[in-house]
């Protein structure tokens, strides 16, 4: 809590946020938790609120002393007493309106701070669902949550409290003000209550729509080159606006509905403030209560009702907020579990797949039953017609993907058993899809770490590239491996960001490398390389799978994994597989596999 007593709350920000890594414990600790570590800041809020509307009476008892004391005596050293108490009191409140916006400031910081991180490490690590975690935008959620609890919506909160003060002042003043107040504050509580049922639902459901309208949005974008490569633009735009039409339709309802709640909430506090102001004259005529209490009637019942009404115009950003709650809680939640794994020792590339499936019912199964094993220092091929699973069984080695059934050990331990980022360390994958990311070259293939020894990285950059045979190329680029990349690669070519990735995977010489379909941009040179830096890899002991159509990589190969329909066919050393495949009776499928193998 020291570092938030910076006079401008930014060097909190810079030392607390930026290059901080993400702790796994508070991932898990949830929004309570976060909530507990901004409780301070919250209570002070809560508390100069309270002094805030306390002071708000100030000017109301200046009116009163004016009227009854002043202008009845003409007494101007009394003026001049009452004028200087009204503006120190008015300067107070300003230095509490001042220091409850920055506490609201700081508030939200925290917030960041002990949430922000955790956040996106949760959404990244629902790996078994993926689109669920983009559809739900967790970061959208928390915005919306941090916004309503630092926003208008909380003071409206803090303030609602008051309005019964204001209401017993009143009745203290003359019973009659008091009743008056009471039964506009009943009647505003009501149409708020009716806001709610009207609108609640339809917020809600404009929410989700909302949602899934930002994440189609954001995937067309980022295919933008494709979807103009097939002519795709005018009816993805099309697509885009209908699901913008019918959030917009939600919203709208739910619009109009609440516009006429407040419209008429915004009518009963007038009308009620000036009933207050002819109720209170009607009195003094009657001699019931002084000159002054005619205004302090109108102001009283002003300051009875403004909370109520101000919380019916935040009511949607409360709704909002309600569910980016619930639907934080549930990501948070439904993540690992708080305790840290033990450090288990680097792993030397033992890796066995025991029973994986994937696919929770027949109609949606991708693997069924499959079990293999891989060994440091072996090469093995997976091979089989598309759709036969492959892909799927190399990400659910890299982790990428968790299987429904089954598991995957690394040197005897459970898969769920290793950090997710310590394992991965010792991983190269290449996926089909090469993931490139907005950023250098060198950030790349360093896996954006950031290391203080930057000498270390640069030397481990550069040996990787090597290794992938890519240093050469790369230092053509405009500026070799400082050169910035787009999204997906943007600004290489399909051959190019293939070798990157395929430095990036061998990284720091992991023990264990998986490469899907490497060789698939690569003209015969880069093959020939490839199959150099799969013999180097092996020579020091690597685990390595490859999925392959074009089956060169056999020449280095141990063994061949044939996959078929989800299934493992056939599974052994490679010249065993080869003269299977030879058998008449096999299919076309593995007879061209047998061909190619027997060519090489």
């Amino acid at each position: 809590m020291k570092n938030l007593a910076n006079s401008d709350g930014l060097p909190f920000l810079s030392t607390r946020l930026a290059g901080t890594r993400v702790s796994r414990a508070g991932a898990h600790s949830g929004l309570r938790g976060a909530l507990d570590a901004c409780r301070s800041h919250l209570l002070g809020v809560g508390i100069f609120s309270g002094l805030l509307n306390l002071l708000f009476i100030v000017p109301m008892l200046y009116m009163l002393q004016v009227y009854d004391r002043v202008v009845p005596t003409r007494g101007s050293g009394t003026l001049l007493i009452l004028t200087a108490v009204l503006l120190a009191g008015l300067a107070t409140l300003a230095a509490l309106d001042w220091a409850r916006s920055r506490l609201l400031v700081r508030a939200s910081l925290r917030l960041e701070h002990e949430l922000a991180g955790p956040l996106l490490g949760a959404t990244l690590a629902k790996v078994d669902r993926p689109m669920e975690a983009i559809v739900r935008q967790p970061m959208r959620d928390f915005d919306t949550l941090r916004q309503a609890l630092t926003g208008p919506a909380l003071l409206a909160i803090c303030d609602a409290p008051w309005a019964p003060i204001y209401i017993i002042i009143s009745t203290i003043i003359h019973p009659a003000l008091g009743l008056l107040a009471l039964v506009g504050g009943a009647a505003l509580t009501a149409i708020a209550w009716l806001n709610e049922r009207a609108t609640g639902n339809r917020l809600r459901g404009a929410t989700e729509a909302a949602h899934r309208a930002y994440a189609s949005q954001e995937q067309v974008v980022a295919s933008a080159e494709n979807v103009r490569a097939l002519g795709m633009r005018d009816a993805m735009v099309e697509r885009h606006v209908g699901e913008r039409a019918a959030m917009l339709v939600l919203q709208t309802r739910a619009g109009f509905s609440s516009g006429s709640y407040v419209a008429a909430s915004k009518f009963l506090r007038l009308t009620l403030q000036s009933l207050a102001l002819g109720l209170g004259a009607w009195l003094a005529i009657d001699n019931r209560i002084s000159a002054g209490g005619i205004f302090a009637a109108s102001f009283l019942a002003g300051r009875a009702l403004q909370p109520i009404e101000q919380l019916l115009t935040a009511w949607p950003s409360l709704v909002r907020a309600g569910g980016a709650y619930r639907n934080l809680s549930d990501l948070i939640e439904s993540a690992a579990p708080s305790v840290a794994p033990t450090v288990l020792p680097a792993p030397k590339g033992r890796v066995r797949v025991e029973q994986v499936t994937v696919g929770r019912s027949a109609e949606t199964r991708i693997l069924t039953n499959v079990s293999a094993s891989l060994e440091p220092g072996e090469v093995v091929t997976v091979v089989g017609p598309s759709g036969a699973g492959k892909s799927t069984l190399i990400r659910v080695l890299a982790g990428a993907q968790l299987p429904d059934a089954g598991l995957v050990r690394i040197d005897g331990a459970r898969f769920a058993d290793w950090d997710p980022d310590r394992i991965g360390a010792f991983i190269g994958y290449l996926p089909q899809s090469l993931s490139l990311f907005a950023g250098t070259v060198k950030e790349n293939i360093a896996r954006f770490l950031t290391d203080r020894d930057a000498a270390a990285i640069d030397e481990q950059v550069i040996a990787a590239a090597q290794s992938a045979l890519a240093h050469d190329m790369i230092l053509q680029l405009p500026n070799g491996y400082d050169t910035v990349l787009g999204w997906e690669g943007q600004g290489l070519s399909a051959g190019q960001a293939q070798r990157i990735a395929l430095a990036r995977a061998l990284f720091r010489d992991p023990p264990i490398l998986l490469l899907d379909e490497p060789n698939s941009h690569l003209d015969a040179d880069g093959e020939a390389q490839l199959l150099k830096t799969i013999a180097a890899a092996k020579a020091r002991g690597a685990a390595t799978a490859i999925i392959a159509h074009r089956l060169s990589v056999l020449s280095v190969s141990d063994k061949i994994l044939v996959m078929r329909e989800g299934r493992v066919e056939m599974f052994g050393e490679r010249d065993e597989i080869i003269t299977r495949l030879q058998q008449p009776r096999l299919d076309g499928d593995h007879r061209l596999i047998r061909r190619k193998a027997v060519n090489q």
